[in-house]
């Protein structure tokens, strides 16, 4: 029998794969519909995901859903997930051996949803997914197709909303690369 989401969020939920489990208030498994054309990934939860239990509800969600709406990306059409479910100890960023740990379960909810696109904002989410790079600006708004892990998928690159959101020069290409993966997926 195929595994649901929301199987998938159970095993998050009770995970202790690594030691970010010791200080999580919530796991954090991501949110929204089961056969999304767009799945987001993102970095980690921050304090407001922990305490919550949701992804993106922090600044860096509000400034990710004023630019999805600038896009006219409706964001509860789209599956919103993180490369670690567990918030890392003082918001900094995960580790490779972190991101390992949760690696199944991104790969068990991309095999369920089968997005058009996974949309990765910033490193974490692009190291979840073994692209190889530099430099984020080598793989930053270009559509590449992934074999990952027995699943072939087409992946869109760009920031991580809190870059833009802390530099302003960065926002007009956050939301260029926000429109085109709008226009990858055909919303």
């Amino acid at each position: 029998m195929a595994e649901t989401l929301e199987a998938i969020s159970e095993r998050v939920v009770k995970c202790t794969l690594c030691d970010l489990s010791n200080g999580r208030k919530n796991a954090v498994p991501g949110e929204g519909m089961a056969n999304a054309k767009l799945m987001i990934i993102g970095e980690a939860p921050g304090k407001y995901e922990d305490i919550l239990g949701k992804p993106f509800v922090g600044m860096s969600g509000k400034f990710l859903n004023k630019y999805l709406e600038l896009a006219g990306i409706d964001r509860s059409s789209t599956f919103i997930t993180n490369s670690v479910k567990c918030r890392p100890p003082n918001n900094r960023k995960p580790v490779i051996e972190e991101i390992s740990a949760c690696r199944s379960y991104l790969i068990s909810q991309i095999s369920l949803i089968k997005p058009k696109l996974l949309l990765c904002l910033g490193t974490s989410a692009c190291n979840s997914m073994e692209i190889r790079y530099q430099h984020l600006s080598e793989v930053r708004g270009r559509p590449m197709h992934l074999k990952f892990y027995g699943l072939e998928i087409e992946c869109f690159v760009t920031f991580h909303p809190s870059f833009p959101m802390r530099f302003p020069k960065a926002r007009e290409t956050f939301l260029a690369d926000l429109k085109e993966a709008k226009k990858i997926v055909g919303m």
